[in-house]
């Protein structure tokens, strides 16, 4: 019964995984969510016939997504390993690949999702009515009229060694310190990187997670008549 109950709950999680994936196959930038689990053989006396299936570190697929052009001036999108820095709503800095960019009423860089962007010498302010420009190398200057053009700074771009963690924010950290800037690091502009996740193989994953959840659910009914027709052996005998 419990090796069936842990059979179950692992085949919900991934039914969860899979189905937040889904859910996040337009999201610009967004990473596959990974369900892994692993076997524990159960220990004791005789042969270890039974395994219990256990949750392990999640990760994320790191396979980039597909680059569309936009046009937009305020759209890049990260090349290679790279990641844009951006200040997180509890302070601290987080990473993302999605790229699409505004300027608040303050006149600041940010997100769509109102994010402050950073930039190599704190937030990248941009003046009002002004054509922004960004460079492969993360450069990003502005221009009204006929004047000539003004460097405001530029965006840092990280190139994490180890994997990320991704928050429930659906940001990704580093798992100690703040990255440093890579001088290397490259982007696309007037594009936008989608998401990653294959809606065909994440719907095959569902129906193999839904299959594998009846099949467990099967398995403790089947123990439960096992269990009942003891009690009816022992219960007929003197």
């Amino acid at each position: 019964i419990y090796l069936s109950m842990a059979g179950a709950k692992a085949a919900m999680q991934r039914q969860d995984v899979l189905s937040h994936n889904l859910a996040n196959v337009s999201t610009n930038g967004f990473r596959a969510q990974l369900a892994a689990f692993r076997a524990v053989p159960v220990r004791g006396d005789g042969a270890s016939t039974r395994a219990y299936a256990l949750e392990t570190t999640l990760g994320y697929s790191d396979a980039p997504g597909v680059v569309q052009q936009t046009g937009r001036n305020l759209d890049v999108a990260m090349r290679g390993n790279a990641w844009l820095a951006v200040q997180g709503l509890d302070g601290t800095e987080a990473y993302t690949r999605a790229g699409s960019m505004d300027v608040n009423a303050e006149g600041v860089l940010v997100l769509r999702n109102g994010l402050q962007v950073q930039g190599d010498g704190g937030p990248i302010t941009v003046p009002q009515d002004a054509e922004v420009q960004i460079g492969a190398d993360g450069t990003v200057s502005a221009k009204r009229g006929n004047e000539r053009p003004v460097n405001l700074g530029k965006l840092k771009l990280v190139t994490p060694e180890a994997t990320l963690t991704r928050g429930e924010d659906g940001l990704f950290r580093a798992a100690e310190a703040d990255l440093p800037a890579d001088p290397n690091a490259r982007l696309q502009d007037g594009a936008l990187e989608g998401s990653n996740v294959s809606p065909v193989e994440t719907m095959v994953g569902m129906i193999a997670a839904a299959r594998q959840f009846e099949h467990q659910m099967k398995l403790l009914q089947i123990a439960q008549t096992q269990d009942q027709s003891a009690a009816k052996l022992l219960s007929s005998n003197p």
